[in-house]
Formats: C-alpha cells, structure tokens, sequence
C-alpha cells in the first residue's frame, strides 16, 4: 500500500472526486483545493508530499502557483492539463514542475507518474553513486557504463546527458534543462546541438527511438529516461 499527502489543485469537482476516490484507494491521504490562491496557502500549511495541479484554475494560471511554490519549496508537482501544446508543457516546467499529464488520462499512467515523483522525493540525502536501469548499469562516481556486462565508451558530455537522464529516470528533462546544465546557460537555445549528441548517445546503448529502451523523446519538450 502506498502512502504520502497528496495536494490537489483542481477547479472540476467531477475531476477531484475521480482523483480522490482513485489516489485514495491507493492508500495516500488527500487535500484539495479549487483554486490557485487557496493551493498555495495549502501548500503552505498541509507540507504535502506530491502537488497535483490543474493549468486552468479560475483565479490565477497554475504555472504561477508553481512559480510561488517554488519560492520557498522543492515539493515535486505534477501537471494535469488539457492544455497539449509544446509551449505551455516547456514553460510548466521551467517553471519547476516535475512533470506533466495531459487530460484526459488513464488512471494507471497517473498512479505510475505520482509514484515515480514520490519515490524520487523519498530517496535521501545520501548521494546515489550508481544507476542500474535493466541491463544498463552507470557508476556516478567513476563515470563508467556498462551494457549487458560490457564497458561502454562514452565521450564526457554523452556520459553528462545519460548521467542527467538517469538520475531522474521517469520524469521529463527539458531540452532547455539539459542544455544549461551540460553546456552552460549560454547554449540553453542550441537545440540541434542536443539532439546530435542524443543521437550518438542512442546508437551507442543500440536505443531504437521508435522503440525505445532507455531514452523516450517527448516532442518539443525534452526526454525522459525510462524506468
């Protein structure tokens, strides 16, 4: 059985019913509020271990409240939005959401989404030294890859994106996250840039991006290295 506080934002009551009858026979305690203004507030009060949050809500849009949040707290927060188009999911997450549904959406895609944010809230303070996803193993420390056993070569910035990647597997990175953390904020716009090293990164890990393993591609967005 699962547990955590869960917070949800969100003005549809039909949608917080559906939510708070699904979260909650999944054993996590609810807190809802209708509006931005009131989320925050319980944000504050609630110290909630995930956010949910609706996009459209009737006093102030969500990307503020996820501006406010961020302001004094590092709770992850998940999106739930109608809103589909590339521009709104990138500037949700710069912002400092963790991730990002669009509606309508399947129950068990949710659940998976609120389980990898609260399991990679929950992790420690203990720095994680090495990844092992499948047949891939990646030690943090020596900067040393393995595929099925054997040693992988990879040149420092393809080691950096996988590295990136992995340790936030599950969740989006945006194409602008991972250009100011590998290269710098200077090349935050250098897109086709990333998408070469991508590229040589996928043909090394033998990663089919039509059928991926390890790296999916959200278009327009960025990656998510998959669990």
């Amino acid at each position: 059985m699962n547990t955590g506080r869960i917070l949800l934002i969100e003005d549809d009551p039909g949608i917080r019913k559906f939510l708070r009858v699904a979260l909650e026979a999944q054993g996590f305690a609810m807190e809802e509020e209708a509006s931005g203004k009131g989320g925050i507030a319980r944000a504050a009060t609630a110290q909630p271990d995930l956010v949910v949050l609706d996009l459209g809500l009737p006093d102030i849009d969500g990307k503020a409240v996820v501006a406010r949040i961020r302001e004094w707290s590092q709770v992850p927060i998940l999106i739930l939005s109608v809103r589909q188009a590339e521009e709104e999911k990138v500037a949700a997450l710069d912002a400092g959401a963790n991730d990002y549904v669009v509606k309508p959406f399947g129950i068990a895609e949710m659940l998976a989404r609120v389980r990898v944010l609260l399991r990679s809230a929950s992790g420690g303070t203990a720095p994680e030294t090495e990844v092992v996803r499948r047949d891939l193993r990646i030690n943090l420390a020596n900067h040393e890859v393995a595929l099925a056993g054997e040693p992988l070569k990879l040149t420092r910035k393809e080691f950096d994106i996988l590295a990136l990647l992995a340790r936030n597997a599950g969740r989006i990175v945006t194409h602008r996250q991972l250009l100011a953390d590998i290269w710098g904020p200077a090349h935050e716009h250098d897109l086709p840039y990333l998408r070469v090293f991508i590229g040589r990164l996928r043909a090394k890990l033998g990663d089919d991006p039509a059928s991926p393993r390890f790296i999916l591609n959200e278009p327009g967005v960025g990656y998510r290295f998959l669990e």
